[in-house]
């Protein structure tokens, strides 16, 4: 996580170029993420956004690969979700939230999902959101990632986190405080 106010960072002129390049050869790539959508219109958003580009180009850098998922017309914001085939290598071995970190006693992980997700400045997939990815292709078939979780479960100690496997989505839970080297997060960002 960094330490400075996420406002503050800004992409060199060379990071953003790089990071446009891999985002338009990842769009053009997996069309059927975003059907009737134009690279051109999305660009022309990220270069507006720079603290946006921040974002993205920290969901990419762990390993992430946000794509386009679709446009919502009420809000006239550009989706973007991590796509990588299987839960982000740079975002493993995390718990599911700060007081979960706090609880442990002992083999406390490398930080929390949710506080990493917000030094991003980026959201935890719901299990909505999750179950809608996995209708644009397989993701997860090795890993699992956390999920937004209720509150009424997270009260009770619990997380939730999903996977795909034997060609279905599945949830599950875990307490909070768990973490494994093949589970992570998966992150949306609009704009």
């Amino acid at each position: 996580m960094r330490p400075k106010a996420m406002a503050t960072l800004t992409l060199s002129k060379k990071q953003r170029e790089e990071l446009l390049v891999a985002l338009k050869a990842r769009f053009e790539k997996n069309m059927n993420r975003h059907k009737g959508l134009e690279w051109a219109k999305a660009q022309s958003r990220l270069e507006a956004r720079a603290e946006k580009l921040w974002s993205l180009n920290e969901m990419e850098r762990t390993g992430g690969e946000p794509d386009v998922v679709g446009y919502d017309k009420k809000t006239d914001e550009y989706i973007f979700y991590d796509c990588s085939e299987e839960s982000p290598k740079g975002r493993r071995s995390l718990c599911y939230d700060r007081e979960a970190l706090e609880s442990r006693k002992e083999n406390k992980p490398k930080g929390s999902a949710m506080d990493l997700a917000a030094a991003m400045g980026i959201e935890l997939l719901t299990e909505e959101q999750y179950r809608e990815l996995q209708k644009l292709g397989e993701f997860d078939t090795k890993t699992s990632s956390w999920v937004r979780t209720p509150s009424a479960i997270r009260k009770l100690g619990g997380a939730l986190f999903c996977d795909r496997r034997f060609d279905t989505v599945f949830v599950y839970h875990n307490g909070a405080e768990s973490y494994y080297a093949a589970r992570a997060f998966r992150g949306s960002l609009r704009l």
